[in-house]
């Protein structure tokens, strides 16, 4: 054997054993990076948690001015739509939403690629030609790329179809900023509500806390006189247990009205997003007015199927419901896409290692006309259900109006009427204590009258709070946006309704 040929051999041979190693050397590799990309789960440990806690609590309450005297239900309005959180919640969905409105607008840009690269290898691109006739080799072997390149290119490119696409979800997504801002409406709606309610319950509780405690103070010591009389047996056995049963009696109902009215301010405070725990005081208002409506019925209903939260969505639904169908339409016409674009090589075989090009290209995809008709009728499908349910809407809030209306009407009756029932049992309670203090009955009449006095205040007051709360139902079940600085948080004037009817207008 020549020595050109044990060369070879030994050369192949070795060239053998290298590529029978690749696939070894391969699979030691891809265990190393798996078992290097495991994953384990990695609990947050209690102090990560507790460092969290105290920036928390910043985030929530540090941002907020403190209690300054008693509180106003105009002043609770004002910082529960400032700083209650799930309020501002909806306020960074809004944000979020008008962010990406601006990506959409983006999307509608020509789209501007720059590219660049680096390649290389460790040998020549060698290669030869071959006659077709033949099949002899008719061009020695040459290269006409070098071994290390670099290239870069910058290219603009627009396509007038997906410009079109992205203008019909641009519009699409300022409708849904536009829902956002009627749930965030909704929202303050119902904070305002609740706002309301809890106000009014604070007041009551803060007026007859302080009652409620005297009796208590007094029942117990009435209890505590009524056992002496029943163990020197002053009394018959029988008359001094119902006296104890009368006085226990006062004693768990006054207990249970106080537990219940101590819940009042901390509900407000959560409202008005106060740091828990916090004692504040609520202005008591010198009047009890009874909230009147500056509008009939006919036109509370107008203003209702114009102004509600909900039928504004269901409006933009539909339009969305519209531009859906154009957007599905538009992806069935054919692609025009325009490109212009600079490159450069540097490999030194190129007679041109810089230069330009522009192009022109249509695509369109037959088979689409297929589809057009079931798209078509999808899309009008889609939109018809948007209008079925706005109708569905419309019969709802028209129900909504009528029954808070009622509701109005009815809790004032109702006020009027635990209003006189409560100044008779507060005259009786006084003629009562008048006698017991003369001598001329014991103080068991007294007591009970106090109790039934301080039960009536109580209706009373939750009537009065029933009848806010109806109120501001009913500007609620109107659609009517929240005025904090207002004496009742709405405005129910003809003034609204121009208003509302302005801002529908805008919708369409």
């Amino acid at each position: 054997m020549s020595t050109t040929e044990t060369r070879m051999n030994n050369k192949q041979q070795t060239t053998g054993g290298a590529f029978r190693r690749v696939p070894a050397l391969t699979a030691v590799a891809t265990a190393l990076v798996l078992a290097g990309c495991a994953v384990t789960p990695q609990p947050i440990a209690s102090a990560e948690s507790k460092a969290t806690l105290e920036t928390d609590r910043q985030a929530m309450f540090g941002a907020q001015e403190p209690l300054s005297g008693p509180v106003t239900l105009e002043q609770a309005m004002e910082r529960a739509l400032r700083h209650n959180l799930d309020y501002r919640v909806k306020l960074m969905e809004e944000a979020l939403a008008q962010r990406q409105l601006d990506l959409s607008s983006v999307e509608m840009l020509p789209k501007l690629a720059l590219a660049a690269g680096y390649r290389g290898r460790d040998n020549d691109n060698a290669s030869s030609s071959q006659n077709v006739a033949t099949g002899q080799q008719s061009l020695v072997p040459s290269i006409s790329t070098e071994r290390n390149t670099q290239n870069g290119d910058l290219t603009l490119s627009w396509n007038v179809l997906d410009f079109g696409v992205s203008y019909y979800s641009a519009q699409q997504q300022s409708d849904r900023l536009l829902i956002l801002e009627q749930r965030k409406r909704k929202v303050a709606q119902q904070l305002i509500h609740q706002v309301r309610e809890a106000w009014w319950q604070a007041v009551g509780a803060q007026q007859l806390e302080g009652r409620i405690d005297a009796l208590l103070v007094e029942a117990h010591k009435a209890l505590e006189d009524a056992r002496q009389v029943e163990q020197q047996k002053l009394r018959s056995p029988l008359e001094s247990l119902n006296y104890r049963r009368q006085l226990l009696d006062v004693v768990r109902q006054m207990g249970m009205i106080r537990s219940s009215m101590a819940q009042a301010k901390p509900k407000l405070a959560a409202l008005m997003n106060v740091t828990p725990g916090t004692q504040f005081q609520v202005a008591v208002p010198e009047s009890m007015p009874v909230p009147v409506l500056n509008l009939k019925l006919e036109q509370m209903e107008e203003l209702a199927l114009l102004n509600r939260p909900e039928l504004q969505e269901a409006r933009y639904n539909e339009r969305i419901g519209t531009v859906e169908t154009r957007k599905a339409i538009a992806k069935l016409l054919p692609g025009l896409e325009f490109s212009v674009g600079t490159h450069h090589d540097s490999n030194k075989f190129l007679v041109n290692k810089s230069w330009s090009d522009a192009g022109l290209r249509v695509s369109w995809n037959l088979l689409n006309l297929f589809s057009a008709g079931p798209i078509k009728q999808a899309a009008k499908a889609q939109l018809d259900v948007a209008k079925a349910q706005r109708l569905a809407l419309n019969m709802a809030v028209l129900t909504q109006v009528n029954v808070a209306y009622l509701e109005l009407q009815g809790r004032s009756l109702q006020f009027g009427l635990e209003k006189e029932l409560s100044e008779v049992e507060q005259r009786i309670y006084v003629q009562n204590r008048n006698a017991s203090d003369s001598g001329v009955q014991g103080r068991l009449p007294a007591i009970l009258a106090d109790a039934n006095a301080v039960f009536s205040s109580l209706r009373f007051y939750q009537a009065y709070g029933s009848l806010q709360n109806a109120y501001g139902q009913m500007g609620a079940s109107l659609g009517l946006d929240p005025k904090p600085g207002h004496p009742t948080g709405y405005e129910l004037t003809a003034g609204a309704l121009d208003m509302a009817a302005r801002q529908t207008a805008q919708v369409q």
